[in-house]
């Protein structure tokens, strides 16, 4: 690893929690390149819900790239990207009576935050957004803007303006913040100029493992529709199947006026991220906003392939018996541990509250799992949120395996720091 210290940049960070070279990977486990084998609950941060090197989608691939097909095309018409809109539509919208049209956006993430925040202010012609605190959407300046972490935004070096936090959830240590947030609106003493756009995880994944209650979820419509403000949901960690049906917002039944997808909307880990809009607030002039690599095309194949292997393998109720295995794990093995513990989740995303042990115990006990083979990560204020993340295709075998490791590894930290 001299290579890495020497001649990385210090920015590197996930390789300081699991310092070995990774070599191959296969459905639920990565491969150091001595060969030991590491069980998966991290899913490359959100981007790997089907699993490393799923056949499927690696046939689609190698199928592909041998015909010499087109490997870059910006914005251009290819046929990649069309046959992945028309599935797109057929298999997510369709269903749903959804009406979206699709802009691709750079390759990840944050650029789709940025093109999302743009398009709001410009539909509106306000400056403000409400956010929420917990949230996290990525790190350049824009989505940094929204982000809450203290840390975070420090790294901007320069102040991060027209942006309103508001207390997450539906209720913030006694105070109704629908409540809060209609007296902000609606005081002309309250200071705060009405947003153009509220933006939210219905899952906090970074910021802790939130999960926003449905009622909430539906007052948070009312009020943007009573307001005239824009909705909108970064699904980028959350959704592509994560919490059972394709959309994190769909067990609340409401339908945002923006949805942010990244991570594993191409199925395999490529480079994609994409904005759906409702019809009547795509105002863009032609390359507003764009980007050199706005057109993967590999990514194109994959997420169409994804979407049909999602289909095929019934991949929601997967979910669903996978949930309640980890539900039942958490209560009935881990939960005795320490009568401290909180346990928050769904789907197949659940963090273990450790703040009352502390950030060192946290450490310790991630640490531990990855001695013992198991691969995740910490979240939340503190880092002090054991996350629980596999990819939706992992064996049974293998989660209850993973859940074993932590159990050992609580039971031997916990003991520990608790006196």
């Amino acid at each position: 690893m001299k290579t890495f210290e020497l001649l990385e940049s210090n920015v590197r960070s996930y390789c300081r929690s699991f310092p070995v070279v990774f070599d191959k990977a296969k459905g639920d486990q990565l491969y150091a390149d001595t060969g030991e084998a590491y069980i998966d609950f991290f899913a490359g941060a959100g981007a790997l819900n089907y699993g490393h090197n799923n056949e499927f989608m690696k046939s689609k691939i190698m199928e592909y790239v041998s015909q010499d097909r087109i490997m870059h095309g910006l914005d251009m018409y290819t046929k990649a990207k069309e046959d992945f809109i028309v599935s797109f539509s057929e298999h997510i919208l369709k269903p749903q009576s959804l009406d979206y049209k699709l802009q691709f956006c750079g390759p990840t993430g944050t650029n789709a935050v940025e093109a999302a925040l743009k398009l709001a202010r410009k539909v509106k012609g306000r400056t403000g957004v409400f956010a929420f605190m917990g949230g996290f959407h990525g790190m350049s300046l824009g989505s940094l803007s929204i982000t809450s972490s203290n840390s975070m935004r420090e790294s901007a070096g320069m102040p991060l303006n027209n942006v309103t936090f508001i207390p997450y959830g539906q209720s913030f240590e006694g105070l109704d913040t629908i409540r809060y947030m209609e007296h902000i609106l609606s005081d002309t003493h309250s200071g705060v100029g009405k947003p153009a756009a509220m933006i939210l995880e219905t899952v906090q994944a970074e910021g802790g493992i939130h999960v926003a209650e449905i009622e909430w979820l539906h007052s948070l419509r009312q009020l943007c529709d009573e307001h005239d403000i824009l909705l909108i949901i970064d699904d980028i960690q959350v959704g592509c199947g994560r919490t059972g049906p394709f959309f994190s917002f769909e067990r609340a039944g409401i339908v945002p006026d923006i949805v942010i997808l990244s991570k594993s909307i191409s199925g395999y880990g490529l480079p994609m991220s994409l904005l759906l809009i409702r019809p009547e607030l795509d105002i863009w002039s032609p390359g507003e906003h764009n980007g050199t690599f706005r057109g993967n095309q590999l990514a194109f194949v994959t997420a169409k392939a994804a979407l049909e292997f999602r289909t095929a393998e019934r991949l929601g109720e997967q979910v669903r018996e996978k949930e309640a295995f980890i539900k039942h794990y958490l209560q009935n093995e881990i939960a005795p541990l320490d009568a401290d513990l909180k346990f928050r989740g769904i789907g197949m995303i659940w963090g273990i509250d450790v703040s009352h042990l502390g950030e060192e115990a946290a450490r310790e006990i991630t640490a531990n799992c990855f001695k013992n083979g198991l691969i995740l990560e910490r979240a939340g204020r503190n880092d002090t949120v054991i996350k629980i993340m596999p990819p939706l295709t992992i064996s049974i075998e293998n989660l209850k395996r993973g859940c074993e490791i932590i159990a050992e590894s609580f039971s031997r930290v916990c003991h520990t720091f608790s006196h």
